[in-house]
């Protein structure tokens, strides 16, 4: 049943924050953020130190009361009801901050580089797909918001950022992420409740800079001796420089998931990226508190590197394709049918959100009768000239049965990879060809950079790069 959205108007005669008031809080929480609904949702700030905060939702028939610690920080749980609002929150040692225009419903954290940052609006001559109407069709009254953390690095963990939570205008839909938009547009289309994305990206900028320095000191591969030049400038490219300015700030702000799109600025250490990605999902999961929220990323698209026989971005996607096996709670949108060879990134913004929506959809709220994950490749049978390949396919098996496909490769001991006859010969199962390889030993399927996809499930969820050997 899809929640109702409460009409009520806020009453104007609650005071807005004053810039005498003792509370201070982070950018993080204001007026017009969401909060996740039916948990316990983190509140923090800074008051008189031994002060006593009380907490007053109007949802609520009892406050909540905290002691400021001797360095006047405080942090609070509050009970949220089912999905709902508009609601006003009321904090105060004495003198009270309010907090108008306040939802309850679903809110997901959405990070990564430049693909993740591109904007609804597009790039200058990059644009987005479909971003006209749905700019223009934006209205404010719509349960969507936004809250976008700006471009801030640093060497030690901050405490707040700069930030503010967004209505659904044209103005502010326009700049937020197009990929978390999409996602929440479908997300809230879907379930009638309001929806609130936390968005935190960079263009350019690699995994280990989204990572704490706890976490990349696991890595000894990463030299972290510039720390000790006092005259070193700190860079979005450096370990943990983005973690510290970015999302530091925003922890324990209480979230649903998280959603990453990044991959492109590490695709020549493909094989280090394949425990990195792992390795920063189990961080933000402890940094929050819980190690099973769910954890969804895209995988990159095909994009012209360095020539279109290269593979480097093909090894890139074999690893992001790997971390399904190694993050539990996770799911992987596949690009692979929607990328651009020319441009790095992607115009249909649209399809990558309603792929990662899928995924959260069916896992998370329990909305069953599609397969939004991947097909994966298990294992091969060789018999004669014939390769016939083992996919994980779900319940909707492949498809299209019996149609041939494009985009596979078969070699034998000499390693010469052969353009391949390929065909859907089963519910989960290919079977694969080629008159010039008499005794097939490894395939491929679209693993280089410049491809053809054609391989899907039976809810249209495209199937990975992959190979069978490790050449």
């Amino acid at each position: 049943m899809k929640t109702k959205i409460l009409t009520t108007a806020v009453v104007s005669a609650l005071a807005v924050f004053s810039l005498e008031a003792k509370i201070t809080l982070p950018s993080v929480i204001g007026d017009n953020m969401v909060l996740q609904q039916k948990t316990d949702a983190a509140l923090w700030g800074k008051a008189d130190p031994g002060s006593n905060v009380t907490i007053k939702a109007s949802w609520a028939e009892k406050a909540v009361s905290v002691t400021a610690s001797a360095d006047g920080r405080w942090e609070a749980r509050i009970a949220t009801p089912e999905a709902g609002g508009p609601y006003t929150l009321e904090i105060s040692d004495g003198e009270a901050v309010v907090l108008n225009d306040i939802l309850v419903g679903e809110v997901w954290f959405c990070s990564g580089q430049s693909n993740m940052e591109m904007p609804v609006k597009g790039f200058d001559n990059q644009p987005v797909e479909g971003s006209a109407d749905i700019i223009m069709n934006a209205r404010p009254d719509r349960p969507i918001r936004m809250c976008t953390v700006q471009k801030k690095v640093s060497y030690t963990p901050l405490e707040d950022c700069t930030a503010k939570w967004e209505k659904n205008t044209p103005q502010s839909v326009c700049e937020a992420s197009a990929t978390a938009y999409f996602f929440a547009d479908y997300l809230q289309k879907t379930l009638g409740v309001p929806v609130g994305i936390l968005i935190a990206d960079w263009g350019g900028t690699p995994i280990e800079a989204w990572m704490d320095k706890e976490t990349i000191g696991g890595f000894p591969e990463f030299d972290l001796s510039y720390m000790d030049n006092p005259e070193q400038k700190c860079e979005p490219w450096m370990p943990f420089s983005l973690f510290n300015g970015m999302v530091a700030p925003v922890i324990p702000y209480t979230v649903k998931g998280f959603l990453w799109y990044q991959g492109e600025a590490n695709r020549e250490r493909s094989e280090q990226y394949a425990r990195l990605l792992p390795a920063y999902a189990d961080m933000m999961r402890g940094k929050w508190g819980n190690d099973s929220m769910p954890f969804y990323y895209v995988q990159i698209a095909p994009f012209n590197y360095a020539g279109p026989d290269d593979i480097q971005g093909a090894l890139l996607r074999e690893a992001q394709m790997k971390c399904l096996e190694t993050i539990p709670h996770s799911g992987m949108a596949v690009t692979l049918d929607i990328g651009d060879y020319d441009c790095i990134h992607p115009a249909k913004k649209a399809e990558v959100g309603k792929r990662l929506a899928w995924l959260a959809l069916t896992n998370d709220y329990g909305i069953k009768g599609i397969n939004p994950d991947t097909p994966v490749y298990k294992s091969m049978e060789v018999t004669g000239n014939k390769a016939v390949l083992t996919f994980n396919a779900g319940f909707m098996g492949l498809a299209p049965l019996g149609h041939a496909l494009t985009g596979f490769e078969v070699a034998g001991a000499d390693k010469v990879f052969h353009t391949a006859n390929a065909r859907i010969v089963g519910f989960d199962k290919v079977e694969v060809s080629c008159e010039e390889v008499p005794s097939p030993v490894a395939v491929r399927y679209c693993f280089k950079d410049s491809v053809m996809p054609s391989l899907y499930n039976g809810s249209g969820v495209p199937a990975s790069s992959f190979r069978t050997d490790s050449w």
